[in-house]
């Protein structure tokens, strides 16, 4: 049986932090995971910039209130859910997560926790478990399924690497250029065909 696990920013919902960079003109925020592959120092770098500025988690809240999954997406995972199982793996944050699945048809997701004090700041962040989307594939091919995974990120790459099938989906020239092995695609439609063929072998 076969679980696919799929990155939720940049394959599913625009990027969380470039779209609140733009919102308050912090072109510091715009920094991802596709430009630093340390998720424990691009987050304290993030945090730190918030503090800077006096911005809390009620402030991200209302930018993400007013983003919509990406063309297509949901679309994408309807008919993915139809016929394989299917779990978002992300290190974005439950605070973060929650309406983006209302709108994408509550599919299940695996991300991680900010820790917030009561006047609304965010002080750090506690991880599911080290490398969590890694740690995730192993654990579900320890119960005896096959995985297919694909993402946009370096930190994507770990379960793209470890799953039985793994393809890149929109993401930068140079990540292409130091994984040629991976097919890369930038639309739904070859990215669902490329599932369908793996789970129809």
């Amino acid at each position: 049986m076969y679980i696919t696990c799929l990155d939720l920013e940049g394959v599913l919902v625009p990027e969380i932090w470039i779209a609140f960079a733009e919102e308050t003109g912090i072109p510091e925020l715009k920094k991802t995971t596709r430009d630093e592959p340390d998720y424990d120092k691009l987050m304290k770098y993030r945090i730190e910039i918030l503090k800077q500025h006096n911005l809390g988690l009620a402030e991200i809240q209302n930018t993400i209130a007013k983003i919509d999954p990406l063309p297509g997406a949901k679309e994408f995972l309807d008919e993915l859910r139809s016929f394989t199982q299917a779990i978002i793996l992300s290190d974005t944050f439950e605070q973060f997560a929650s309406p983006l699945m209302k709108k994408l048809g509550m599919p299940t997701i695996f991300c991680n926790t900010l820790e917030v004090s009561k006047t609304g700041e965010i002080t750090g962040y506690k991880m599911r478990c080290e490398k969590s989307k890694l740690t995730t594939v192993k654990a579900l091919q320890s119960c005896g399924f096959e995985t297919i995974a694909s993402g946009d990120s370096f930190n994507d790459l770990g379960m793209i690497q470890a799953s039985k099938a793994g393809f890149l989906f929109r993401t930068t020239d140079q990540i292409k250029k130091d994984y040629p092995s991976y097919p890369a695609f930038t639309e739904y439609s070859d990215l669902l065909n490329a599932i369908k063929t793996v789970v129809s072998e």
